[in-house]
């Protein structure tokens, strides 16, 4: 325990002559800023942000640093809308820490353009879902990391509802990749062939719109379901 003790008080003052600082909640690290990262979420409120279509929505604030998402239980107005980014991106390195209640159902999507019903029809999702308590069944392609009703994420390994997950998702060039919690779980190419017939043979067959769009805003989902994002930073590609 002495020892324990010792190295700890050790480390303490290294961090403190050496001039290391821990990164805190919604910040960026020196290494951060010299890669060219910015935050897209300030910890404080949401600026930077609107409703889909800016339409009026009771359903977000900010909560304990984090971007929160009340669930439909405990909301009795249908006052509710995805979040987007006020800014658009094409080419882009997103990070977002994010976990969801018991039973939850959210998402980020990314390239979302607003002359659509819902974003969801505009750009595609990065799956947020609780998989093994949701209580329908799920498809791969509806599991956590996956791109919805197109990819499915087999490697994704959520942590346990409640507790934080991070999320990367990577675009350029039509090139996508979906990481999770450091493993990446969906590699894909937009516009090709493939996807083309990918698309056309399924949900999105009666959706013009979807993927359609070089660039446009990162949306976070509200779908009726408690939901937490923090630590949103993305780097221009």
């Amino acid at each position: 325990m002495k020892q324990f003790l010792v190295l700890s008080l050790v480390a303490v003052l290294f961090n403190a002559c050496s001039g290391t600082k821990a990164v805190t909640d919604n910040n960026l690290g020196k290494q951060e800023k010299q890669q060219g990262y910015q935050l897209l979420f300030n910890g404080r409120n949401m600026d930077g942000w609107h409703t889909y279509q800016n339409k009026p929505a009771d359903s977000w604030s900010v909560k304990d640093g984090a971007l929160y998402c009340k669930g439909s239980s405990t909301d009795k107005s249908d006052r509710r809308a995805d979040l987007i980014t006020i800014d658009q991106f094409e080419n882009f390195d997103l990070s977002v820490d994010w976990k969801i209640s018991p039973k939850g159902n959210s998402g980020i999507m990314y390239m979302v353009t607003e002359e659509y019903p819902t974003a969801y029809l505009s750009g595609p999702e990065y799956q947020i879902i609780d998989d093994k308590n949701f209580p329908e069944h799920l498809e791969d392609w509806q599991k956590t990391g996956a791109n919805y009703a197109m990819n499915a994420a087999p490697l994704a390994k959520p942590n346990p509802v409640g507790q934080w997950n991070h999320t990367r998702i990577v675009v350029n060039n039509g090139h996508v990749e979906h990481w999770l919690n450091g493993t990446k779980v969906v590699d894909y190419q937009l516009w090709t062939d493939e996807w083309k017939q990918h698309k056309e043979s399924g949900k999105w067959k009666d959706a013009p719109g979807y993927g359609a769009s070089k660039k446009g805003h990162i949306a976070l989902q509200d779908h009726g379901s408690e939901a937490w994002f923090k630590n949103i930073k993305i780097k221009i590609l």
